[in-house]
């Protein structure tokens, strides 16, 4: 994408979420979704990383355990996996919460769309990984999984088994996100929209792109 720190007309845009933050699916959808609403409008996006759940170890957990701990059963994770369901279907994604039977930690998903940077779209990188644990109930602790997707997303699937294999990037990826918690982000999707406007939560592509817009006129009547 183009620097928006070379060009002011192109809006710089960052994405705080996570991968297996069902509402940061849901959102990345919907601000797609704006975006199309405002074509005239360019835009750069940043996908940063954000731990939901960042006392989960490196290799995972069971599924089961996870919602007991969490939430303090499945059954009670149930009703609200209705809900984020719905909110799914109505966008045209898939939330088969049934098929998840691991909670993975996000660590090295993270590394896969920073890496993901400089050989493909990262925001491909992090549609892949999220269709592949909401969707698919993939487990995103598992090594050759990880490397698939680098592979569907067209980068170098050796070199990112060897990434993955090393320290690459963990201090990077940790300092942001919890430079985010520090910051007060304590919940995602969290926009921010040419670095000055806030914007919480899966919210509609209409409120998002009004958001984008408002943000446009502002650094507009600035340079004025």
């Amino acid at each position: 994408m183009t620097d928006a720190s070379a060009d002011f007309s192109v809006m710089r845009v960052d994405v705080i979420s996570d991968v297996v933050c069902p509402w940061c699916y849901i959102g990345k959808h919907r601000l797609e979704t704006a975006f199309m609403l405002i074509p005239d409008i360019a835009v750069d996006i940043n996908w940063r990383p954000y731990f939901l759940n960042p006392w989960i170890p490196r290799e995972g957990i069971d599924r089961q355990t996870y919602l007991e701990t969490k939430f303090g059963s499945a059954e009670r994770y149930a009703v609200i996996a209705e809900r984020v369901a719905a909110a799914a279907t109505s966008e045209g994604l898939v939330y088969a919460s049934d098929k998840i039977g691991r909670q993975p930690n996000t660590l090295d998903c993270h590394r896969l769309i920073l890496w993901s940077r400089g050989a493909t779209d990262p925001g491909r990188m992090k549609q892949r990984l999220m269709d592949l644990y909401f969707a698919e109930g993939a487990d995103l602790t598992d090594t050759d999984t990880l490397v698939q997707a680098a592979i569907d997303c067209g980068m170098d699937g050796e070199l990112v088994r060897r990434l993955l294999a090393s320290d690459a990037e963990v201090d990077r990826i940790e300092g942001e996100a919890n430079a985010a918690k520090e910051a007060g982000i304590d919940g995602v999707p969290c926009f921010v929209f040419g670095g000055s406007v806030i914007v919480t939560g899966a919210q509609s592509p209409e409120y998002l792109a009004n958001a984008i817009e408002r943000t446009a006129g502002r650094h507009t009547r600035l340079r004025a």
